[in-house]
């Protein structure tokens, strides 16, 4: 069976495993987030030894020409030596320009990123703590729109990524972020196409960009977003977005409480139920979904029973982890 060398340790791939797999099950620390080859955080690069093509595709020529692969990818044939990536692996470094509380649990962070380039609303971000530690965070920035990036971090109980970044990153911090990646943006191929949002908790972030991006490329059809909590506080950018609502007509703004009565304007029960009440047939429609696996897995299945195609249906592409 094929070793995999890293530093002073060996460890045995088992027969169909994955470089990942078998460092992890050994103990070894390795950034990892969707675990299908997208988010790319479990980039390794081989010392020595074949790199599977497979587990190279979607890096660029410059990373593959290095050796870099994706772990999570990488089923071995024969005995490789590999090394964490170092700081030629596609890393910037972005300076924390803001920490704003959304709610009790969710911050804002402001990322001045001069390196980054273009990115699209609604893509997403690793952000690493150190150099086998990181996690993926959707981006709730426009670049037309915002100075800066911005991501939407919810505090995990016994999160360690994101511990760091609500109780000791600082405004003048520097960190390491990666290009950014994803594919849930928004394109004006159809300006009259209508659009369904979904999204619970810190979910609401790639929405919120994809939304005024979509206003500022001149999108002309209704738009409907609907944010759920289970509580009230749990809801934030709410008067942002009420007022966005007000401001444009094909704006339809939806806060939705699943455990408690609601008030106001609120809404009670689940985004996908309270969505799905206000539109059983959702043919024709582009929808954009964020939140809890559990929710986007049966979202994309419900939405496509009532007539939404499949490829108009777009969701993060990471797991949403314990971080």
């Amino acid at each position: 069976m094929p070793e995999i060398l890293l530093g002073d340790k060996t460890y045995v791939c088992a027969d169909g495993e994955s470089v990942l797999e078998a460092l992890t099950r050994g103990g070894e620390s390795v950034p990892s987030s969707c675990r299908s080859g997208v988010c790319q955080t479990c980039l390794l690069r081989a010392v020595d030894g074949q790199v599977p093509e497979a587990s190279q595709k979607g890096l660029k020529d410059t990373l593959r020409a290095r050796g870099y692969f994706l772990a999570c990818q990488c089923v071995p044939h024969q005995s490789m030596r590999v090394e964490h990536p170092g700081t030629d692996a596609g890393r910037l470094v972005a300076t924390v320009r803001a920490i704003t509380p959304l709610n009790r649990e969710i911050v804002s962070v402001a990322l001045e990123c001069p390196g980054m380039g273009d990115y699209r609303a609604g893509q997403f971000i690793n952000v690493f703590k150190d150099e086998r530690l990181s996690r993926s965070y959707s981006l709730a920035s426009a670049p037309a729109l915002d100075p800066h990036l911005t991501l939407h971090v919810r505090k995990v109980s016994q999160g360690r990524v994101s511990g760091w970044i609500h109780e000791s990153l600082q405004v003048g911090d520097q960190v390491a972020v990666s290009q950014p990646l994803g594919e849930c943006f928004y394109m004006p191929s159809d300006p009259d196409q209508p659009l369904l949002l979904l999204g619970t908790g810190s979910g609401l972030a790639p929405l919120y960009g994809i939304l005024r991006d979509a206003l500022r490329q001149g999108h002309r059809g209704p738009i409907r977003l609907y944010h759920g909590s289970r509580h009230k506080d749990g809801l934030y950018l709410v008067d942002e977005l009420r007022a966005l609502a007000y401001r444009h007509a094909t704006v339809h703004y939806h806060p939705c409480v699943s455990r408690e009565a609601p008030t106001g304007d609120l809404r009670h029960g689940r985004v996908l139920d309270v969505a799905l009440n206000d539109q059983p047939r959702v043919a024709g429609w582009r929808t954009f979904l964020c939140g809890h696996p559990d929710m986007v897995q049966s979202a994309k299945k419900r939405l496509y029973l009532a007539g939404a195609a499949l490829k108009d249906i777009y969701a993060d592409a990471f797991i949403r982890s314990a971080a």
